[in-house]
Protein backbone atom coordinates (compact mmCIF):
# COMPACT_ATOMS: atom_id res chain seq x y z
CA UNK A 1 0.00 0.00 0.00
CA UNK A 2 1.11 3.61 -0.90
CA UNK A 3 1.77 6.17 2.18
CA UNK A 4 0.00 9.40 1.32
CA UNK A 5 1.76 12.66 2.57
CA UNK A 6 -1.06 14.77 2.79
CA UNK A 7 0.78 17.93 3.81
CA UNK A 8 2.99 17.66 0.93
CA UNK A 9 0.01 17.36 -1.37
CA UNK A 10 -1.48 20.59 0.18
CA UNK A 11 2.18 22.02 0.15
CA UNK A 12 2.03 23.22 3.84
CA UNK A 13 4.04 22.15 6.78
CA UNK A 14 3.18 19.94 9.39
CA UNK A 15 2.70 22.30 12.19
CA UNK A 16 0.30 24.37 9.94
CA UNK A 17 -2.77 25.52 11.95
CA UNK A 18 -6.34 24.82 10.91
CA UNK A 19 -6.84 28.16 9.00
CA UNK A 20 -3.63 27.53 7.22
CA UNK A 21 -4.87 24.55 5.71
CA UNK A 22 -8.25 26.00 4.35
CA UNK A 23 -6.73 28.51 2.99
CA UNK A 24 -4.49 26.43 1.14
CA UNK A 25 -6.67 23.31 -0.26
CA UNK A 26 -8.99 26.37 -1.33
CA UNK A 27 -6.32 27.79 -3.21
CA UNK A 28 -5.44 24.44 -4.81
CA UNK A 29 -9.44 22.77 -5.32
CA UNK A 30 -9.74 25.96 -7.61
CA UNK A 31 -6.61 25.62 -9.24
CA UNK A 32 -7.20 21.81 -10.05
CA UNK A 33 -10.97 21.89 -10.10
CA UNK A 34 -12.81 19.77 -12.67
CA UNK A 35 -15.15 22.04 -13.83
CA UNK A 36 -12.09 24.48 -14.67
CA UNK A 37 -9.85 21.43 -16.00
CA UNK A 38 -12.51 19.37 -18.41
CA UNK A 39 -9.95 18.20 -20.43
CA UNK A 40 -7.16 17.69 -17.97
CA UNK A 41 -6.45 13.69 -16.14
CA UNK A 42 -3.91 15.12 -14.43
CA UNK A 43 -5.54 18.18 -12.93
CA UNK A 44 -8.69 16.08 -12.23
CA UNK A 45 -6.69 12.89 -10.07
CA UNK A 46 -4.67 16.45 -8.36
CA UNK A 47 -8.12 17.81 -7.47
CA UNK A 48 -8.98 14.25 -6.02
CA UNK A 49 -5.42 14.18 -3.92
CA UNK A 50 -6.86 17.69 -2.55
CA UNK A 51 -9.95 16.40 -1.17
CA UNK A 52 -8.69 13.53 0.26
CA UNK A 53 -5.78 15.46 1.90
CA UNK A 54 -8.45 18.10 3.32
CA UNK A 55 -10.73 15.40 4.29
CA UNK A 56 -8.25 14.23 7.00
CA UNK A 57 -6.07 17.34 7.71
CA UNK A 58 -9.19 19.39 7.88
CA UNK A 59 -10.58 17.19 10.63
CA UNK A 60 -9.45 17.06 14.23
CA UNK A 61 -9.63 13.46 14.69
CA UNK A 62 -8.75 12.21 11.24
CA UNK A 63 -5.40 14.25 11.40
CA UNK A 64 -4.06 13.29 15.16
CA UNK A 65 -4.59 9.07 14.37
CA UNK A 66 -2.79 10.47 10.89
CA UNK A 67 0.30 12.19 12.21
CA UNK A 68 0.14 9.30 15.19
CA UNK A 69 0.21 6.64 12.34
CA UNK A 70 2.88 8.87 10.60
CA UNK A 71 5.43 9.59 13.27
CA UNK A 72 5.23 6.05 14.62
CA UNK A 73 6.64 4.78 10.51
CA UNK A 74 8.68 7.49 9.17
CA UNK A 75 6.54 7.15 6.23
CA UNK A 76 7.53 9.60 3.05
CA UNK A 77 5.26 10.47 0.19
CA UNK A 78 4.77 7.16 -2.11
CA UNK A 79 6.24 5.08 0.10
CA UNK A 80 4.59 1.24 0.22
CA UNK A 81 4.20 -0.50 3.05
CA UNK A 82 2.42 -3.92 4.14
CA UNK A 83 -0.68 -3.23 5.98
CA UNK A 84 -0.87 -6.01 7.50
CA UNK A 85 2.32 -5.18 9.93
CA UNK A 86 0.21 -2.25 10.96
CA UNK A 87 -3.21 -4.03 12.40
CA UNK A 88 -5.25 -3.18 9.12
CA UNK A 89 -6.27 -6.81 8.99
CA UNK A 90 -7.17 -8.43 5.70
CA UNK A 91 -7.42 -5.36 4.01
CA UNK A 92 -8.96 -5.06 -0.14
CA UNK A 93 -11.01 -3.14 -2.69
CA UNK A 94 -14.06 -2.01 -0.95
CA UNK A 95 -16.68 0.49 -0.58
CA UNK A 96 -15.37 3.44 -0.62
CA UNK A 97 -16.05 7.31 0.02
CA UNK A 98 -15.73 10.49 -2.01
CA UNK A 99 -17.07 13.88 -2.46
CA UNK A 100 -15.37 14.58 -6.15
CA UNK A 101 -17.55 15.58 -9.01
CA UNK A 102 -19.10 13.30 -11.67
CA UNK A 103 -16.55 11.46 -13.24
CA UNK A 104 -14.20 11.02 -10.23
CA UNK A 105 -13.16 7.91 -8.44
CA UNK A 106 -13.47 7.32 -4.59
CA UNK A 107 -10.58 7.60 -1.96
CA UNK A 108 -7.32 6.06 -2.18
CA UNK A 109 -6.66 2.79 -0.71
CA UNK A 110 -4.65 4.22 1.79
CA UNK A 111 -7.58 7.04 3.15
CA UNK A 112 -10.11 3.51 2.97
CA UNK A 113 -7.72 1.71 5.28
CA UNK A 114 -7.76 4.37 7.30
CA UNK A 115 -11.11 5.56 8.20
CA UNK A 116 -13.37 2.86 7.54
CA UNK A 117 -13.84 2.43 3.54
CA UNK A 118 -12.15 -0.84 3.04
CA UNK A 119 -12.90 -4.67 3.69
CA UNK A 120 -11.00 -4.33 7.10
CA UNK A 121 -13.36 -1.56 8.17
CA UNK A 122 -10.37 0.39 9.24
CA UNK A 123 -9.05 0.32 12.70
CA UNK A 124 -7.69 2.23 15.83
CA UNK A 125 -4.78 3.19 17.49
CA UNK A 126 -4.78 -0.23 20.29
CA UNK A 127 -4.66 -1.77 16.84
CA UNK A 128 -1.32 -0.77 16.05
CA UNK A 129 0.22 -0.07 19.33
CA UNK A 130 -1.48 -2.65 21.46
CA UNK A 131 -0.89 -5.35 19.60
CA UNK A 132 -4.71 -6.51 18.78
CA UNK A 133 -6.08 -7.58 15.88
CA UNK A 134 -7.84 -4.99 13.68
CA UNK A 135 -12.05 -5.06 14.37
CA UNK A 136 -14.33 -4.69 11.26
CA UNK A 137 -16.44 -1.65 11.94
CA UNK A 138 -19.70 -0.38 10.45
CA UNK A 139 -18.88 2.49 8.22
CA UNK A 140 -19.22 6.12 10.41
CA UNK A 141 -21.31 9.02 8.45
CA UNK A 142 -19.41 10.57 6.11
CA UNK A 143 -19.09 14.54 5.79
CA UNK A 144 -18.53 14.99 2.27
CA UNK A 145 -17.02 18.46 0.29
CA UNK A 146 -17.74 19.37 -2.99
CA UNK A 147 -17.75 23.16 -5.08
CA UNK A 148 -20.37 24.75 -6.74
CA UNK A 149 -19.16 27.25 -9.31
CA UNK A 150 -22.22 30.03 -10.50
CA UNK A 151 -22.67 33.24 -11.92
CA UNK A 152 -22.69 36.76 -10.06
CA UNK A 153 -26.01 37.02 -11.44
CA UNK A 154 -27.27 33.68 -10.29
CA UNK A 155 -25.80 34.20 -6.53
CA UNK A 156 -27.53 37.62 -6.59
CA UNK A 157 -31.31 36.30 -7.47
CA UNK A 158 -30.82 32.92 -6.22
CA UNK A 159 -31.00 29.62 -8.00
CA UNK A 160 -31.26 25.95 -8.12
CA UNK A 161 -28.33 23.78 -9.61
CA UNK A 162 -28.58 20.25 -10.80
CA UNK A 163 -25.16 18.41 -9.52
CA UNK A 164 -23.70 15.15 -10.30
CA UNK A 165 -21.89 13.38 -7.69
CA UNK A 166 -20.12 10.05 -7.58
CA UNK A 167 -20.33 8.80 -4.30
CA UNK A 168 -18.64 5.27 -3.99
CA UNK A 169 -19.78 3.26 -6.57
CA UNK A 170 -22.89 5.03 -7.39
CA UNK A 171 -23.59 8.62 -9.13
CA UNK A 172 -25.73 10.83 -7.28
CA UNK A 173 -27.84 14.05 -8.81
CA UNK A 174 -29.04 16.06 -6.01
CA UNK A 175 -30.65 19.52 -6.37
CA UNK A 176 -28.92 22.11 -4.61
CA UNK A 177 -30.85 24.89 -3.95
CA UNK A 178 -28.54 28.45 -3.82
CA UNK A 179 -30.07 31.25 -1.43
CA UNK A 180 -30.17 34.93 -2.89
CA UNK A 181 -27.47 37.01 -1.82
CA UNK A 182 -25.17 34.37 -1.15
CA UNK A 183 -21.54 35.14 -0.74
CA UNK A 184 -18.24 33.35 -2.08
CA UNK A 185 -16.59 31.22 -0.02
CA UNK A 186 -20.01 30.02 1.84
CA UNK A 187 -21.03 26.94 2.48
CA UNK A 188 -24.74 25.22 1.18
CA UNK A 189 -25.37 21.85 3.04
CA UNK A 190 -27.56 19.19 1.60
CA UNK A 191 -28.84 16.35 4.19
CA UNK A 192 -27.25 13.01 2.80
CA UNK A 193 -30.19 11.24 3.92
CA UNK A 194 -32.34 12.49 1.58
CA UNK A 195 -30.79 11.43 -1.01
CA UNK A 196 -29.56 8.11 -0.03
CA UNK A 197 -26.08 8.85 0.98
CA UNK A 198 -24.57 8.15 4.82
CA UNK A 199 -23.16 11.65 5.51
CA UNK A 200 -24.13 15.07 4.69
CA UNK A 201 -22.49 17.06 1.70
CA UNK A 202 -21.06 20.51 1.76
CA UNK A 203 -20.62 22.36 -1.72
CA UNK A 204 -18.27 25.74 -1.28
CA UNK A 205 -19.56 28.48 -3.65
CA UNK A 206 -17.27 30.09 -5.70
CA UNK A 207 -18.12 32.61 -8.47
CA UNK A 208 -17.55 32.48 -11.99
CA UNK A 209 -14.69 34.93 -12.97
CA UNK A 210 -16.38 37.88 -15.17
CA UNK A 211 -14.28 39.90 -16.64
CA UNK A 212 -16.52 42.86 -17.55
CA UNK A 213 -18.08 42.79 -14.05
CA UNK A 214 -16.37 42.01 -10.48
CA UNK A 215 -17.39 41.89 -7.08
CA UNK A 216 -15.29 43.22 -4.57
CA UNK A 217 -17.29 42.99 -0.52
CA UNK A 218 -20.40 44.27 -1.56
CA UNK A 219 -19.30 46.33 -4.02
CA UNK A 220 -19.13 45.51 -8.06
CA UNK A 221 -17.15 47.39 -10.67
CA UNK A 222 -17.64 47.04 -14.34
CA UNK A 223 -15.93 48.05 -17.34
CA UNK A 224 -17.68 50.20 -19.76
CA UNK A 225 -16.08 51.14 -23.15
CA UNK A 226 -16.52 54.74 -24.42
CA UNK A 227 -15.18 56.48 -27.97
CA UNK A 228 -12.55 59.43 -28.43
CA UNK A 229 -15.15 62.00 -28.82
CA UNK A 230 -17.64 61.22 -26.15
CA UNK A 231 -14.91 61.19 -23.58
CA UNK A 232 -14.26 64.36 -24.88
CA UNK A 233 -17.76 65.92 -25.56
CA UNK A 234 -19.41 63.63 -22.64
CA UNK A 235 -22.79 61.55 -23.27
CA UNK A 236 -25.44 59.03 -21.63
CA UNK A 237 -24.33 55.19 -21.47
CA UNK A 238 -26.75 52.35 -21.02
CA UNK A 239 -25.43 50.07 -18.84
CA UNK A 240 -26.62 46.71 -17.50
CA UNK A 241 -26.58 46.28 -13.87
CA UNK A 242 -27.82 43.40 -11.19
CA UNK A 243 -31.55 45.28 -11.10
CA UNK A 244 -31.95 45.79 -14.88
CA UNK A 245 -30.68 48.60 -16.78
CA UNK A 246 -29.90 52.17 -16.21
CA UNK A 247 -28.42 55.13 -17.90
CA UNK A 248 -24.72 56.91 -16.83
CA UNK A 249 -24.47 60.55 -17.32
CA UNK A 250 -20.78 60.71 -18.74
CA UNK A 251 -19.44 63.89 -18.15
CA UNK A 252 -17.14 65.86 -20.35
CA UNK A 253 -13.14 65.59 -20.70
CA UNK A 254 -13.48 61.94 -18.51
CA UNK A 255 -10.59 60.15 -18.48
CA UNK A 256 -9.54 56.26 -18.81
CA UNK A 257 -9.83 54.43 -15.88
CA UNK A 258 -12.12 57.25 -13.61
CA UNK A 259 -14.84 55.86 -11.62
CA UNK A 260 -18.21 56.90 -11.46
CA UNK A 261 -20.04 55.49 -8.16
CA UNK A 262 -23.61 54.50 -8.70
CA UNK A 263 -25.01 54.14 -4.59
CA UNK A 264 -26.96 50.90 -3.86
CA UNK A 265 -26.87 49.02 -7.49
CA UNK A 266 -24.03 46.40 -6.18
CA UNK A 267 -24.33 43.33 -4.63
CA UNK A 268 -26.91 42.73 -1.89
CA UNK A 269 -25.98 39.77 0.44
CA UNK A 270 -28.38 37.70 2.95
CA UNK A 271 -29.01 40.02 5.34
CA UNK A 272 -30.37 42.62 3.24
CA UNK A 273 -26.95 44.66 2.92
CA UNK A 274 -26.38 46.51 -0.46
CA UNK A 275 -23.22 48.18 -1.79
CA UNK A 276 -22.36 50.22 -4.77
CA UNK A 277 -21.82 50.15 -8.20
CA UNK A 278 -18.70 51.78 -9.36
CA UNK A 279 -18.32 52.29 -13.45
CA UNK A 280 -14.60 52.15 -14.83
CA UNK A 281 -14.25 54.40 -17.79
CA UNK A 282 -11.88 52.60 -20.81
CA UNK A 283 -11.66 55.63 -23.73
CA UNK A 284 -11.05 53.19 -26.76
CA UNK A 285 -10.45 54.05 -30.48
CA UNK A 286 -12.93 52.81 -33.40
CA UNK A 287 -11.73 49.84 -35.02
CA UNK A 288 -11.72 51.59 -38.16
CA UNK A 289 -12.51 55.32 -39.05
CA UNK A 290 -14.14 56.61 -42.67
CA UNK A 291 -12.24 59.10 -44.49
CA UNK A 292 -14.76 62.00 -42.86
CA UNK A 293 -13.54 61.01 -38.99
CA UNK A 294 -9.99 60.47 -40.61
CA UNK A 295 -9.82 64.28 -41.84
CA UNK A 296 -11.27 65.37 -38.51
CA UNK A 297 -9.02 63.55 -36.23
CA UNK A 298 -5.52 65.49 -38.59
CA UNK A 299 -7.51 68.64 -38.31
CA UNK A 300 -7.46 68.56 -34.46
CA UNK A 301 -3.80 67.51 -34.85
CA UNK A 302 -2.49 69.97 -36.46
CA UNK A 303 -4.84 72.52 -33.97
Amino acid sequence: MEYKDYYKILDIDKDASNAEIKKSYRKLAKKYHPDLNPDDQKAQEKFKEINEAYEVLGDEDKRKKYDTFGSSGGFTNGQNFDPSQYGFGNFGGGQTYTYTTEGGEGFSDFFNAFFGGGAGGGFDMSDIFGGGPSRARQPQAQRYESELNISLEEGYKGTTKTVSLRIGNENKSLSVKVPRGILPGKKIKIQGEKAGINGDIYFTINFIENKKMRLEGLDIYKEIDILPWDAALGTKKVVETLDGRIKVTITPNINTDTRIRIPKKGYRDMKGNRGDMYIQVNIVNPPKLTKEQKELYEKLRDM
